[in-house]
């Protein structure tokens, strides 16, 4: 399930597949004439707090989220795109003689092609600069570094490349290649001044990641398939800066940590099924198990195995309502680095996310969403080590279509983490009131 997040700074419950069905809302009947849509949302919001520091601080604001899109349904191919402009005002910035606005940029990409009826391939990315973690991680199964919202022109880019092909009737693979970017806007630690104000996050969490997989599948039913697969995953630190000063256990002398220095590698192996119930209920188990190879590590490079495992399951009840939920349970980046007593540091956090999204049309024009979030994460390695952070997350929407061109919506977001790590745990109500435009 790829999904993003439309508005980056206050609305979590947004979503849309990267697709064409994605596309058919967006525009309408996609056999139309109609190749493009433009729209724009206002809306009104409190934030009790936008600052997500021990100074906790709450703003009244404005949020101005203009988006123009393009469908082209080929013969054989289908063509998207679609860019939203996100500006936010808070007002308890300007009392306070600070800069009150943000800026957001998005741009969604998607391409499906068949080649014949064997071959078909898939095309989608996410280019995203923003503040919120659901922007700058687009895909709620996915578990998020930075539970928490970061100052600056943040960048991240995702994107997939899947290959579709049927060899027999009962038989059929699908290779696919994932790259995932991220660039943070804080940087310029140095060893003079890491001691006094610690890793920036452009230094801790500034990478590139790469995953390629192949699944093998066996269609014992129409309506169930059976695959096995492996997947070959690696992390590249591209910030270059010192992230920790230690001293090294084996010479007694002082070591500097840099950004590369978390570079890793992890193979992953599993199992899986696809299952159509009904044909309104599907679900999907991928289970397995990664070893995960720190390479980069000056002290201690490692291998450690870990369970893998992405569920999933989706039914719709009535038309235009449903209900999908999910548990995945991998490996990630982290924020966190704090060395322990004998000089390691943290490499990575082991993470389980559950989900669900509830799409529940009221009436032809009122529809009511749900979103609930749940990562719990634990830290390997470093003054971390086996410490744990729970995020739960929660939205609710109410959207009221007045008329083809124009709907007016309003909802409320939560956000709590409690972890084991001291000025980590922090809690954020969101309420707003908004209307949207479309052509």
């Amino acid at each position: 399930m790829n999904k993003f997040f439309v508005s980056a700074g206050l609305v979590a419950v947004g979503a849309a597949t990267l697709d064409s069905a994605m596309a058919d809302d967006l525009l309408g009947d996609p056999t139309g004439p109609k190749y493009w849509s433009v729209g724009a949302t206002l809306r009104g919001f409190y934030d009790d707090n936008y600052s997500i520091s021990a100074n906790q601080r709450g703003s009244f604001g404005v949020e101005f989220l203009p988006t123009v899109s393009v469908h082209v349904p080929l013969q054989q191919t289908d063509f998207g795109l679609r860019y939203t402009y996100g500006l936010y005002y808070y007002q308890d910035r300007q009392d306070v003689a600070d800069n009150p606005f943000d800026q957001t940029h998005q741009l969604d990409i998607w391409l499906d092609h068949a080649f014949n009826e064997r071959w078909k391939g898939t095309f989608n990315d996410t280019f995203a600069v923003g503040q919120e973690p659901e922007l700058l991680t687009p895909n709620p199964t996915t578990a998020v570094a930075t539970p928490y919202r970061v100052n600056g022109d943040n960048l991240s880019n995702h994107g997939n490349l899947a290959l579709n092909t049927d060899w027999t009737r009962l038989f059929s693979t699908t290779l696919t290649y994932e790259n995932a970017y991220y660039d943070y806007d804080n940087a310029g630690t140095t060893l003079d001044n890491i001691s006094t104000t610690g890793a920036s996050l452009s230094a801790l969490l500034n990478r590139v990641e790469e995953n390629a997989s192949l699944d093998l599948k066996w269609h014992l039913q129409p309506e169930t398939t059976l695959f096995v697969g492996y997947q070959f995953s690696w992390v590249d630190y591209t910030g270059n800066q010192p992230i920790a000063i230690v001293t090294n256990p084996k010479t007694g002398l002082p070591l500097n940590y840099y950004s590369d220095d978390r570079n890793s590698y992890a193979n992953y192996i599993y199992l899986g099924l696809e299952e159509d119930f009904t044909p309104n209920l599907t679900g999907t188990i991928r289970s397995g198990a990664s070893a995960n190879d720190v390479y980069s590590d000056p002290i201690n490079p490692t291998t450690t195995w870990s369970p893998y495992a992405d569920l999933s399951l989706s039914y719709t009840y009535l038309p235009g309502s449903y209900v999908q939920l999910g548990l995945t349970h991998d490996i990630s980046a982290t924020d966190q680095v704090m060395p322990n007593t004998v000089g390691g540091i943290t490499q990575f956090a082991e993470n389980s996310v559950v989900y669900i999204d509830v799409n529940h049309r009221i009436t032809r024009k009122l529809v009511a969403t749900l979103i609930g979030r749940v990562q719990y994460t634990t830290y390997d390695g470093g003054q971390a080590d086996s410490a744990s952070s729970t995020d739960w997350g929660f939205g609710a929407n109410l959207s009221y279509q007045i008329n083809p061109h124009l709907s007016v919506d309003t909802g409320y977001n939560y956000d709590n983490v409690v972890s084991d790590i001291a000025g980590y745990s922090y809690s954020r109500n969101r309420v707003y009131l908004g209307v949207t435009a479309t052509y």
